[in-house]
Formats: C-alpha cells, sequence, structure tokens
C-alpha cells in the first residue's frame, strides 16, 4: 500500500499532540520526583543507563556497595535525555533513586524520529552491527544510511547477515551480491544462523570488549542473536507478519547486556526508514567512503554528482571504481533529503 504523505499542517498537528503527552509525562515525573524523601537519598555514585522507559531509568550501579545491581529511577527535569550506554551520577532512594548528572560522551548514534526530532538511540559505542536477513528483503539504501551514520559518528561498523540457514543461493543471489559489493569497498561483513550456530563464535570475538549495539529492520532476528550470544537472557522473539514479510517489534527500548569475558551489546528497536533530513550533502558525501579519494576533484565546484560534465564521481563510475548501485544510492539519499526539507517548511 502506497504510504500515505501528511500535510504540513497535519504533521503539525501531530507534532502538537506529541508535546503535550511529553509535557503531562514530564509533569508526572516532577511530582513523583517531589514526594521522595530527599533525606533518604544515597551517596553520589557512578551509574550506567541499561535502558529507559519513559521518564524512569534502569541504572547499573559502577561504585560502592551496589556495585553491579540495577536500580530503577528518575532523572532531574533539567537534564538532557538520557540514552541506553550514557555515564551517570546517581543517588538511592526510596522507592526510587534519582539521576543528578549526565557524564560526558564519547560517541552517540542519533536517528530521526517519526515526527521528524532527531534523537539519540545510544551513547558511548565503539561498534554498530548492522543486521540484515532473506527476509524481511534487506535494502541496500537502508544499509547505506546507516553507514553514513556511523561514518559521521566516527564508530566501526558490521554488516551481519543473520539467518544464514535460510539463503538459498538460487533464489538469495542478490542478497549475496550485496555484501559482496560491500567487501569490495572495504567493510567487515558476516554471515551467522543462530539454528546451525554458524558464524557465532565470529561474532563473539568481534564483539568482545568493546560496546556495540545491533541496528536494523524489525524481524531480522537481533533479539535471537542476544539469544544466541548470551544464553539464559532469554529475550522475546517475535516472528513475521505473514501478510507482509515484515517484522513486527519485540524490542520497545533500547537494553544493554554485559558479555561475561568483557564488552557490552545494546539492542535496539527495529525501524523500517532512517531519515537524514539533519544531515548536510557534504556529511552523506563523506559516509560514501570510496568517494572520499575524488573529493575536490570535479570541474564545478558545485558539483551535483548528477549530469555536470567533468563529474569526477561519474568518471569512475564508468572506470568501475564506483559502484553503480552505490552512487544511485547516494543520489536517492540526496533526493529524498531535498524532499524532506521542502516538506519540513515552516507553516506561513
Amino acid at each position: 500500500m502506497k504510504k500515505k504523505h501528511l500535510n504540513r499542517r497535519q504533521l503539525w498537528r501531530i507534532q502538537k499532540i506529541q508535546q503535550e503527552y511529553a509535557s503531562r509525562a514530564a509533569n508526572r515525573a516532577t511530582a513523583e520526583f517531589n514526594e521522595l524523601n530527599h533525606d533518604d537519598l544515597g551517596p553520589e555514585e557512578k551509574g550506567l543507563v541499561i535502558s529507559h522507559f519513559g521518564q524512569q531509568l534502569d541504572i547499573e550501579a559502577l561504585e560502592g556497595d551496589h556495585a553491579g545491581e540495577i536500580f530503577r529511577c528518575h532523572q532531574r527535569s533539567n537534564l538532557d535525555p538520557l540514552v541506553t550506554g550514557d555515564h551517570v551520577i546517581w543517588q538511592t532512594g526510596k522507592p526510587t533513586g534519582i539521576v543528578i548528572a549526565n557524564l560526558p560522551r564519547a560517541s552517540v548514534l542519533k536517528r530521526p524520529n517519526n515526527f521528524g526530532e532527531l534523537k539519540a538511540v545510544a551513547a558511548n559505542i565503539d561498534k554498530v552491527i548492522i543486521v540484515i536477513a532473506p527476509l524481511p528483503q534487506a535494502y541496500a539504501n537502508l544499509v547505506d544510511r546507516y553507514l553514513v551514520a556511523t561514518e559521521n559518528s566516527g564508530l566501526k561498523p558490521l554488516i551481519l547477515l543473520n539467518k544464514a540457514d535460510l539463503i538459498e543461493p538460487e533464489n538469495d543471489s542478490e542478497l549475496l551480491v550485496m555484501l559482496q559489493r560491500y567487501r569490495q569497498i572495504g567493510y567487515d561483513t558476516l554471515q551467522v544462523s543462530c539454528r546451525s550456530g554458524e558464524g557465532i563464535p565470529a561474532l563473539k570475538s568481534f564483539l568482545q570488549g568493546q560496546t556495540s549495539i545491533f541496528v536494523g529492520q524489525s524481524g531480522v532476528g537481533k533479539s535471537a542473536l542476544i539469544n544466541a550470544l548470551l544464553p539464559g537472557e532469554n529475550t522475546f522473539e517475535g516472528e513475521l507478519s505473514e501478510a507482509r514479510n515484515k517484522g513486527r517489534h519485540t524490542t520497545t527500548s533500547a537494553r544493554l547486556f554485559h558479555f561475561p569475558a568483557g564488552g557490552d551489546l545494546i539492542d535496539s528497536p527495529g525501524i523500517r526508514e532512517f531519515g537524514m533530513w539533519h544531515m548536510s550533502p557534504a556529511e552523506v558525501f563523506n559516509g560514501f567512503i570510496e568517494f572520499l579519494p575524488f573529493a575536490g576533484h570535479c570541474k564545478f565546484r558545485d558539483c551535483r554528482h548528477k549530469q555536470e560534465p567533468g563529474c569526477a564521481l561519474l568518471s569512475a563510475v564508468e572506470r568501475g571504481e564506483i559502484q553503480e548501485e552505490r552512487m544511485q544510492s547516494y543520489q536517492h539519499i540526496l533526493q529524498s533529503m531535498d524532499e524532506s526539507n521542502n516538506f519540513r517548511t515552516p507553516l506561513q
């Protein structure tokens, strides 16, 4: 079914309703915080955001008598929104604790939500694991958008093909060719199967000792991967919609898991689209790493790399130094950004 596009007034009404919901939630959180007996608050300690639920968070104590335990907390209203992976200063309390400060982030992964707001997904991560599968259908343009985001955030990506046991070369040749294209560019790729165990040891080795996040569409098996990597966690695994072969959302908020041998893994909710209106054309260009050697070599400084004479990128495509599929994906992203920015023009 064709996606319905909202006009500016409809979008404004949706945003206004969402703001009212957020305001009411914030007022409830403030009231609950004011009811706390501040004389019963514990000492200020360092903590780690394991997950968040609206105005409440699960905080793991990193020091003190309760190190390793997880506590439900509120955050002070003057703090910016916190996300999984944030390091904070917090205090125990009755019945809930309170987060009083957010420590500086080493990195943060952000994406727009359905209402055009730029939101942080997770903080202090090192690697982004882009999970795809034979079903739901993998889209190279969605992978490319994640790669642009990771490159601009200074993070290391891995393109992970899950459910490898479902691959039939005669039917999934396009998927395997897509993986090969990314390997030719220089990206790490890996095929795994939770059912057969294929690739799971290699994935554990890749994740060890660092903080990583799983991203990708709903239904690609991110929760199943966590169950395979961390037996005993028993995260809920969803199924594909029979009608559309699209995944149902089983992870509703990002959550952090620890590996016994060291390292952390964050599972994030699945998405079907990744808007890039918040980025500049230069940032998108920089996110296509094979374009960088040709930067500044076009005949015209304002080259859009479409049909301009003397375009270094188009010449590289003709010589086979840049893949035509990636060039098309790049142009598709720029076009969607133009359309989105025109659509987001303020009301007159």
